[in-house]
């Protein structure tokens, strides 16, 4: 081969020289359109703190060694902006579209308000955008349908209207997540949305969407995830949304959704952990086949119109965690309907059972002792069911809220109750439930509220309830109990909200350790016989608010001294007497809902 003459290749030499030389002062000034859409964007916003934010952010270093900043390789070019729970605040500049080798946007858990700008648009590579959990308000902007790289689309929790544009579906089609949950947006969801057969993160929840679900999402083959819970969507949930065999999870609460549920569910939504279809208008019954669903881990269809019997072999469904029946239509009586109950044992891991508000009859039954040791929360009044409470109900020893409310449930309560450790809530109340408040209950140092009211409970109030220091509401009242009130009772400065142990029989003095209530809002103690004079202690119950009816119309009032109290008393006697307490130091306005019928002596 003939050698290239030295004037050739001289020329050479120089045009490659002149090549390098110019693209890399192309990178350079690349680097600097970053570097200054970088400052701009710091120019922009705020963060609480005599700090200031990102005070790395400045011309001494390489803004590719910035809080947040990821360049790439060989480019030097950013390609991640993530700052998210930083605590920023402002509004976001245009600038930042000229970021343009930006693949991972991450701004979430801010406080950015204002709107999304337009300028997004040029961030052709962008594969992620997430400023979930800010202010942002406005409506999506439409060229934003220009990041056709996109596979993440996250702005959930913002303040964001309008329509959900169609382009989304139509150029958008990488997108395998779309998370636009807890915004203000409109309108129906676009049928292209049918197009994005990559799909399989769809939360479209808490917004204000509205008309029927398209049929085509059916299209989206790869789905695993829909939640269109809290909108205005009505009319039937589409048969096509079963055939998506993939479909791990279908939340559709809070509706006015329609229709039945296929009778062979089980069957062709092999994949499903969590079926909400709770707060709708769904009716018919719940199809045998929804125990095939071995996976499922969350059944919820409470607060509809489902009738029938509960499908006997549910417990079949062994990782259940989550099961929700509560305010249908379903049936049991003695002769049949419970079966489910003895199944529900084989749901090791049943943490919540919600079975109130239905059409249950019958004897409660004793299998319920023999659920999860998980069971957390217990649900099962506003039934018509009878019998007692077992004594073993003390084996569901991970209880935190017990509802045996609105029924006619009888007998004691069992004194077993006090091995309930971890409960929180207790609800008792319009039952007919009699013998004596168990000391037991004492033990039960975790708990907040105890609604006993309207049994035939009998006996003194067993002082050991004055161990129940974080107790917010006691109320007890309409029984039949007697004797005095314990003073402990009125040493729990954690009673904040209510007590009532009106219409009993209690009788004794009021105790001077009422003054302990500082921080009480309701104390009902009328319909009983209490005597002697109110306690001065009262006066440092500052927050009272509720006010009773007085029995005899009379008005018993402070002394004048004192005229900001406005403290009203039902009376035993009649009279015009005023109740001689003195204090020229009182200037705090309080309402005091005693109600009591006290004597003035």
């Amino acid at each position: 081969m003939a050698e290239m003459p030295p004037v050739r290749l001289l020329l050479l030499s120089l045009l490659f020289t002149l090549v390098i030389a110019t693209a890399r002062d192309s990178v350079g000034n690349h680097d600097d359109d970053d570097g200054a859409a970088l400052l701009a964007f710091k120019v922009g916003i705020r963060r609480g703190g005599s700090s200031g934010p990102l005070r790395s952010w400045n011309s001494s270093t390489s803004f590719c060694s910035w809080e947040g900043v990821t360049c790439g390789g060989g480019s030097g070019r950013v390609v991640a902006l993530d700052l998210s729970s930083h605590g920023l605040a402002g509004m976001l500049p245009a600038a930042i579209g000229n970021l343009t080798s930006l693949r991972t946007l991450n701004l979430s858990f801010n406080w950015f308000h204002g709107g999304i700008p337009a300028s997004l648009g040029r961030l052709h590579r962008l594969q992620t955008l997430d400023l979930s959990y800010n202010s942002l308000s406005g409506t999506l902007p439409d060229n934003m349908s220009l990041c056709t790289g996109m596979t993440a689309l996250v702005l959930g929790s913002n303040n964001l209207g309008g329509l959900i544009p169609s382009s989304l579906g139509d150029t958008l089609t990488n997108l395998k997540k779309v998370s636009l949950t807890n915004n203000s947006l409109t309108g129906a969801v676009p049928a292209s949305l049918a197009n994005l057969s990559f799909l399989q993160h769809l939360d479209l929840s808490i917004n204000q969407l509205e008309g029927s679900i398209p049929p085509g999402l059916r299209g989206l083959r790869s789905i695993s995830h829909i939640d269109l819970s809290a909108n205005g969507f009505s009319g039937a949930l589409p048969s096509s949304l079963y055939n998506l065999s993939l479909l791990r999870s279908l939340q559709v609460e809070g509706n006015t959704l329609q229709g039945s549920i296929p009778a062979d569910i089980g069957d062709r939504l092999p994949a499903m952990e969590k079926l909400v279809l709770s707060r709708n208008r769904f009716s018919g019954a719940i199809p045998h086949s929804v125990t095939n669903l071995s996976s499922l881990t969350a059944l919820r269809l409470g607060w509809n119109q489902f009738s029938g019997h509960v499908p006997r072999t549910l417990g079949r469904s062994q990782d259940l965690r989550y099961l929700e029946l509560a305010g249908n239509k379903l049936e049991a009586d003695n002769s049949r309907g419970w079966e489910f109950m003895d199944s529900l044992a084989n749901c090791t891991q049943l943490q919540y059972l919600a079975l109130d508000n239905n059409s249950f009859r019958g004897q409660l039954p004793g299998s319920v002792v023999n659920l999860s040791t998980s069971l957390e929360k217990f649900f099962i009044g506003y039934n018509n069911i009878s019998g007692e409470i077992p004594s073993d109900i003390s084996n569901l020893a991970g209880l935190k809220v017990l509802q045996v409310a609105n029924t006619s449930v009888s007998g004691a309560i069992p004194e077993s109750i006090g091995k309930l450790a971890n409960l929180v809530m207790f609800f008792m109340f319009n039952n007919a439930l009699s013998g004596l408040v168990p000391p037991s209950v004492g033990n039960l140092t975790r708990l907040n509220w105890i609604l006993a009211y309207n049994n035939n409970l009998e006996g003194p109030i067993p002082a050991s309830l004055g161990k129940l220091k974080d107790l917010n509401i006691l109320d007890m009242s309409k029984n039949r109990l007697n004797g005095s009130i314990p003073r402990e009772i009125f040493k729990l400065s954690s009673l904040s909200i209510q007590l009532d142990l009106s219409y009993n029989s209690l009788s004794g003095p009021l105790p001077s350790e009422v003054g302990s209530l500082t921080n009480l809002n309701w104390l009902v103690l009328s319909g009983n016989q209490l005597r002697g004079r109110i306690p001065e202690s009262i006066s440092s119950c500052t927050v009272l608010e509720y006010h009773s009816k007085l029995v005899n119309e009379q008005v018993v009032r402070y002394d004048s001294r004192c005229l900001r109290w406005n403290c009203h008393f039902e009376r035993a006697v009649s009279g015009t007497e005023q109740l001689d307490w003195a204090n020229p130091s009182c200037s705090t306005k309080f309402d005091i809902a005693v109600g009591a019928r006290f004597v003035v002596q």
